[in-house]
């Protein structure tokens, strides 16, 4: 048999391998360079109050989820009923950043479907999200009493997802 006929063949092996192995793995499960490490410092304002900020140095000793949000997010609408039952449970203190958003347009989305955070900051020019690599919303992190990202949600949070991953982990986390 000629060679040159194997080598065209391998490499459609190959690839059909790494086709193979694509397919099965889930988008929404992008593994974050940022977990298990410290959440990324910023100093805020907050949505409802303009003249205070928030750092994550100010929720130093609790468990949180930081929520990336944004009043022009279609995806967010999907979630937010669940944050807002989330929110009203007590479970986890809640705090949204708001992503690349107009502050009048944030204050009416949340008057309009519920507020379910403790406190939502303002990340107008999208530099925060940045450093928490947001490249969509909404987003979801989970941080820990130390300041450290043990979770990301990539996408809407589900009741799956928060039944079988964020909850436990939450729970765990809070000890």
């Amino acid at each position: 048999m000629n060679k040159k006929f194997l080598i065209p063949l391998a490499v459609f092996v190959v690839l059909l391998g790494f086709l193979g192995v694509g397919l099965t793995l889930n988008p929404r499960e992008v593994p974050s360079p940022l977990i298990d490490k410290a959440a990324p410092a910023f100093s805020l304002t907050q949505l409802h109050e303009a003249d205070k900020t928030l750092t994550p140095a100010d929720l130093k000793g609790k468990v949180w989820l930081l929520n990336v949000w944004a009043s022009w997010c279609v995806s967010c609408r999907q979630e937010h009923p669940l944050l807002v039952e989330l929110g009203k449970a007590n479970v986890v203190p809640i705090y949204g950043l708001n992503y690349k958003d107009q502050r009048p347009d944030a204050l009416k989305w949340l008057d309009q479907f519920g507020n379910p955070y403790t406190a939502s900051i303002v990340d107008a020019d999208g530099k925060v999200g940045i450093d928490y690599g947001v490249y969509g919303v909404p987003e979801t992190f989970l941080i820990d009493k130390e300041g450290v990202i043990r979770y990301k949600q990539i996408g809407p949070i589900t009741p799956q997802v928060l039944q079988e991953k964020l909850l436990p982990m939450i729970r765990n986390l809070q000890g």
